[in-house]
């Protein structure tokens, strides 16, 4: 089976870069992304990831501005919100835009990779049709 392909963005280098680099170590194939008006660029010329990890407060661009965007461009992308600010409403509003899951830094790795696990697998189902 392929790897998980997992899109990271968030304007925080350090982190984008540490996790990525966490997420590839348990068998993910990652590409972080600091600058959220880079990801559509990527998509287009690398094809969709199977899942976006997407961080919600960026100074270029909002995460629900990009959120909305992804799944205007192609609907199966799944996108897990993260975010060190916020609440519950905020998680509502991801989830109700489209978003997976929606979850608070600091991260836990293995539920991290629970969720990406169950987000791709729900992408591929799609695909398939089943």
């Amino acid at each position: 089976m392929e790897a998980i392909r997992v899109l990271l963005v968030d304007d925080e280098k350090e982190f984008v870069v540490t996790l990525a680099e966490r997420l590839r170590l348990r068998g993910f194939d990652t590409t972080p992304v600091v600058c959220a008006e880079d990801v559509f660029a990527l998509i287009r010329s690398e094809g969709s990831p199977d899942v976006v990890l997407l961080d919600l407060k960026m100074p270029d661009m909002d995460g629900m501005d990009v959120l909305a965007n992804i799944k205007l461009f192609d609907p199966s992308i799944e996108v897990i919100m993260l975010t060190g600010h916020g609440g519950d409403p905020e998680g509502v509003g991801a989830k109700k835009g489209g978003a997976f899951e929606y979850i608070m830094k600091p991260i836990d790795i293995a539920e991290l990779m629970v969720k990406i696990n169950q987000a791709a697998a729900q992408r591929r189902r799609g695909l398939s049709g089943s």
